[in-house]
C-alpha cells in the first residue's frame, strides 16, 4: 500500500457495506446565497478541508478556527465566484491562503528554507547525474506506522509552499489543473515545486530507507 492509499484508507468504505452516495452541489441555489445548498457543502467538504489545514497549520484547534473562517468567508463572497474553476478549487483557495496566514502570524513551525531545499536537490556533472538516482514515488512509505511517522515529519520539515504541493497533488491526490488554480499559479509552476518537493524529500529520508525508495 503506497502513502495516499494508507492515509486515505481509514475513509474507504470496506467491502460488503455500503455507502450513501453524497448528493450533487447545487451550485445555483448556492450562489443565491441558499443556506440549506450551502449546509451542504460544509457537511460534504468539512472532511477533507480539515485534513489540508491542519496539515498546513499542525495544530488542530487552529485548524478548526480556520476552516470556519474559510466558511464564512466563502459564504460572503459567494457572488465573487466566477465558475473558471470547480466551486471547491475555489474554496480551497480560501481556505489555504487562510492557513498561510495564520502560519505567517504565529511562526509555528520549524521547516526547510530555500537554501536547504536547494541543497537537497540532485547534483549534476557534465549534464548527468553525480550520484545515482532512481525514480522515486514519495507515497510508498506507509505499511508501517512507525514509516508514516517518519514521512509526515519529512513533510513537515518542508516549508508551506512544498509542503502544499506535496498535500495536494501526493495526498489529496488532486489534479495538476486543480492544484495549481488553487495555489494560483502556472502548471508548469506546480510540477516544478512538486519535483524539487519530491527531490527533498527522498534526501531527507534517505539516511531511513536507503536505496529503498
Amino acid at each position: 500500500m503506497d502513502y495516499a492509499e494508507h492515509e486515505t484508507a481509514d475513509r474507504v468504505p470496506k467491502a460488503g457495506f455500503h455507502t450513501t452516495p453524497k448528493p450533487p452541489l447545487d451550485i445555483e441555489a448556492l450562489l443565491r446565497g441558499d443556506r440549506a445548498a450551502f449546509e451542504e457543502l460544509v457537511r460534504q467538504e468539512s472532511p477533507r478541508l480539515f485534513r489540508v489545514i491542519v496539515r498546513i497549520i499542525k495544530d488542530e484547534d487552529e485548524a478548526r478556527s480556520v476552516m470556519q473562517e474559510t466558511f464564512l468567508q466563502a459564504y460572503q463572497r459567494l457572488h465573487s465566484f466566477r465558475r473558471e474553476s470547480k466551486l471547491t478549487t475555489w474554496l480551497y483557495a480560501i481556505g489555504i491562503n487562510l492557513a498561510r496566514a495564520s502560519l505567517r502570524k504565529t511562526r509555528r513551525y520549524d521547516m526547510l528554507e530555500e537554501a536547504d531545499i536547494e541543497r537537497l536537490q540532485p547534483s549534476f556533472d557534465k549534464g548527468m547525474y553525480a550520484q545515482k538516482y532512481e525514480a522515486w514515488n514519495p507515497q510508498r512509505h506507509a505499511e508501517r506506522s512507525e514509516r508514516q511517522r517518519i514521512v509526515r515529519e519529512a513533510i513537515d520539515r518542508l516549508s508551506p509552499d512544498y509542503r502544499l504541493v506535496v498535500i495536494l497533488r501526493d495526498i489529496e491526490q488532486l489534479s495538476t489543473t486543480e492544484a495549481a488554480r488553487i495555489l494560483e499559479i502556472s502548471e508548469g509552476a506546480l510540477r516544478v515545486r512538486l519535483h524539487r518537493a519530491r527531490q527533498a524529500l527522498r534526501a531527507l529520508l534517505e539516511k531511513h530507507f536507503g536505496s529503498d525508495l
